[in-house]
């Protein structure tokens, strides 16, 4: 057992040195990388943090110019002088380590020994170079896989030897075999092994950031294809090289700090990402501050951790004064270096803006103790503008400003607003001012912010102002007292008749002068206005039922105009209350009644009494059946209450139209009556459907038929005088119509006009029959 781990510990060496040649090839008496191969350093004690331990032979051939070291054991680096120096104390090292130098024109690794190192160390090394692990066996036949190590971004020549694999057994006729992702499985031909001598080779350049290890399988078969040894886990682990730059998320950050702020308050935090390896020194960032635009008090103003990226600020809170500093927002170029920060480390910028950010620490004050206006009287609006200044930050609530009178205004006659765009008062004025009541005002005002101010400022005395405002004196129209008048009078007065005085006065008393009146609008044409004195007198009749009165009020405008220069004018109302007179005779509603000629109820209809005038001229209506004679025979009116009353027949009726005469009286005094009709069709009503006459109505008047009847037979008597003689048949049928017609006198006439029509058709064509006396 111990002879295969010498072995293993031989051969691991050997693949060091393989790695390490795997160089470009050169021509001439410089070989790029590693003039000596293998160090050692003698371990007496524990290591101190900057002593060097050795120093190593590297030349790139090109001057060593941006060349990078990374040392497998951490806590260990190789300086600008080449030498490898702990970066900690009592730092325990493994007993093998590799340096792995890079440049633009050398790639190549070396290898140090740490002999005496303690025991304890020894488990970590046998991980380290894979001797822990249990190697995969078959028929005490065994594979040596050692751990292969390849960097990253290689250039041409290809294939290069990474490692060889060892079979302690193997024939002529045992051949080897490579599988897995990387070999035949995607991404395929990446590495190859020699079927003969087990050499694995790597194919082309591998990039770390796509895929860190490779984990194949490695065995042994015959020539028949028989599996004779493995398969045995190879893993190939790719060494990173500092090849990703440092990337800021974004490309600009922006920040804020409030003015007056303690040293040392964290302003924003700055993040780059690398995609380097994060366990080696090629993704350790530092930040920096490479530049601070303006410069302005001081070039230094902010400082950011190195490590964590955060900016703090390092300017006193006294300088920090945003209304003192040369700008309000100051730019940081900032870098972001990998390698922890070496000379050798690449960078990544990013830029912060940070803006200084406005407390309320200082009050408004007005630009003038006194403002003065001028203002003329019964006007209202804008008098004055109040400026203020205020070094704040503009359009915020601590540069904003709120004006209010605290004295001077005891009618509140004044209002201030502010204007939003220049944060000046707009001083008002709300109710019109009167000259002879005050022709001088002072008011005093104060201003302040919307947000209050930090503890140690306070308002002074420039934060309150006067404003002293002149009136000015305007000839002011005449003025009614009381406006409206309301007067109240009966309708139907005499023409010319008083129905008020108006008065209107001037109000400039310190001025003398006169007032005239004129009638500025009256609708209804009623009323005339003396010019001198103001009387009102009727000059029409008042009628409260017009169109013009409404709620028993009529409304009349009055203009009074004074001789000032210029005259100025005033207007009045006059509302009459118009009082009710019975002047109105009353009428029936409704007008037209229909009743079925075989109803069984005689009831026709419900009608009632309407009247324009008001109560007492108006209901309890008495109705009833007009004078003429006989209409008692057929129709009965009967009061239902004091507006209403029932319209009866006595008896049926045939189909026809009547006009029944009405009598209606109000109740007032004196009462007026109106004789009116009620249209009243009999129709035949037949399957809940009536069908009523379209002819004229018949008016049941016995003084119309009567006389129809009697110039009916004067007819008759004429031609009958005309021929000498009434014939006995010509008198029957007079006899018969007349009977007809008295039985018929207050009902049906359907059909009169032509039973009239038959009899002087009867009397007139059939002479011979009145031949005889």
């Amino acid at each position: 057992m111990e002879t295969g781990v010498l072995i293993r510990l031989a051969f691991l060496i050997h693949q060091v040195a393989l790695v390490g040649g795997q160089q470009d090839g050169h021509h001439g008496s410089c070989v790029p990388g590693f003039q000596v191969k293998q160090y050692q350093v003698a371990y007496s004690g524990p290591f101190q943090k900057g002593q060097p331990l050795l120093q190593v032979e590297f030349d790139d051939c090109a001057g060593n110019e941006d060349v990078a070291f990374e040392v497998s054991v951490p806590g260990f680096h190789v300086n600008r002088d080449l030498n490898l120096v702990p970066l900690e104390d009592d730092l325990f090292s493994e007993q093998v380590m590799f340096i792995h130098g890079l440049s633009a024109h050398a790639d190549d690794v070396a290898q140090v020994d740490v002999p005496g190192l303690p025991a304890h160390s020894s488990h970590r090394l046998r991980e380290v170079l894979g001797l822990g692990q249990t190697w995969p066996y078959r028929s005490k036949r065994s594979l040596l896989i050692p751990p292969m190590i390849v960097t990253e971004n290689q250039r041409a020549p290809f294939p290069r030897m990474i490692g060889k694999v060892i079979s302690a057994e193997k024939s002529r006729n045992h051949i080897f075999r490579l599988t897995g992702p990387g070999a035949d499985q995607d991404p395929k031909g990446l590495f190859t092994i020699d079927i003969n001598t087990g050499d694995v080779s790597v194919s082309r350049s591998l990039d770390r950031e796509a895929i860190d290890s490779y984990q194949l399988e490695v065995s042994t078969t015959d020539l028949a294809g028989n599996l004779v040894e493995g398969p045995a886990i190879m893993v190939i682990t790719v060494i990173d090289q500092n090849d990703n730059r440092p990337i800021f998320r974004e490309t600009r950050y922006a920040g804020e700090v409030l003015e007056g702020s303690p040293t040392g308050t964290t302003v924003m935090t700055m993040t780059a990402f690398d995609a380097d390896d994060p366990a080696t020194d090629n993704a350790a960032l530092r930040y920096n501050i490479i530049r601070q635009s303006p410069d302005k008090p001081s070039p230094n103003m902010f400082y950011i951790d190195a490590e964590r990226g955060d900016i703090v600020t390092v300017i006193s809170p006294t300088l920090l004064d945003r209304e003192t500093l040369p700008t309000t927002t100051y730019e940081l170029e900032i870098v972001a270096k990998d390698m922890a920060g070496s000379e050798v480390g690449l960078t990544g910028t990013a830029t912060a803006t940070i803006t200084i950010a406005d407390k309320n620490d200082h009050a408004p004050e007005f630009t003038h103790p006194l403002f003065e206006a001028h203002v003329y009287e019964g006007s209202t609006g804008v008098v004055v503008n109040l400026t203020v200044d205020d070094r704040d930050n503009p359009a915020t609530g601590a540069w904003r400003a709120i004006y209010s009178i605290i004295n001077g205004d005891p009618t509140q006659s004044f209002e201030i607003q502010t204007n939003p765009d220049n944060n000046e008062g707009m001083l008002s004025v709300v109710k019109p001012l009167d000259y002879e009541a005050m022709e001088f005002h002072k008011l005093f005002i104060k201003v302040k912010n919307e947000d209050p101010l930090v503890p140690d400022v306070g308002y002074g005395p420039s934060s309150t102002a006067t404003v002293q405002i002149m009136v000015q004196d305007i000839n002011e129209g005449p003025v009614f007292f009381p406006d409206p008048l309301t007067v109240t009078r009966m309708e139907n007065i005499p023409v010319g008749s008083f129905v008020a005085s108006l008065n209107a006065t001037d109000p400039d008393i310190l001025q003398i002068q006169s007032v005239r009146y004129a009638v500025l609008r009256d609708l209804a044409g009623w009323l005339s206005v003396n010019p001198v004195r103001g009387t009102v007198n009727t000059s029409a009749p008042l009628d409260r039922e017009s169109p013009y009165v409404h709620d028993n009020k009529y409304t009349a405008v009055f203009i009074a105009t004074d001789n000032g220069s210029p005259p100025a004018t005033g207007t009045g109302t006059l509302v009459i209350h118009l009082e009710d007179y019975n002047d109105n005779a009353p009428y029936v509603v409704p007008s037209v009644a229909r009743v079925c000629e075989d109803a069984h109820d005689m009831n026709v209809a419900i009608v009632g009494g309407r009247d324009k005038d008001l109560p007492p001229n108006a209901a309890p209506f008495k109705i009833e059946l007009g004078k003429q004679p006989g209409l008692d025979k057929t129709w009965n009116v009967t009061r239902v209450n004091s507006t209403h009353s029932q319209i009866m027949l006595l008896h049926s009726l045939k189909k026809a139209n009547y006009q029944l005469p009405l009598l209606i009286t109000d109740s007032g005094v004196p009462p007026l009556s109106n004789n009116t009709e009620v249209k009243v069709q009999v129709c035949v009503c037949k399957k809940n459907r009536m069908h009523c006459s379209s002819a004229d109505s018949h008016r049941a008047s016995p003084l119309v038929l009567l006389a129809t009847l009697l110039l009916t037979l004067l007819c008759v008597q004429l031609r009958a005088g005309k021929q000498g003689k009434l014939k006995q048949k010509g008198q029957h049928a007079v006899r018969r119509a007349l009977t007809e017609l008295s039985m018929e006198a207050v009902g049906s006439f359907e059909g009169l006009g032509e039973r009239i029509n038959m009899m002087h058709l009867t009397s007139m064509g059939r002479e011979g029959d009145f031949s005889e006396g």
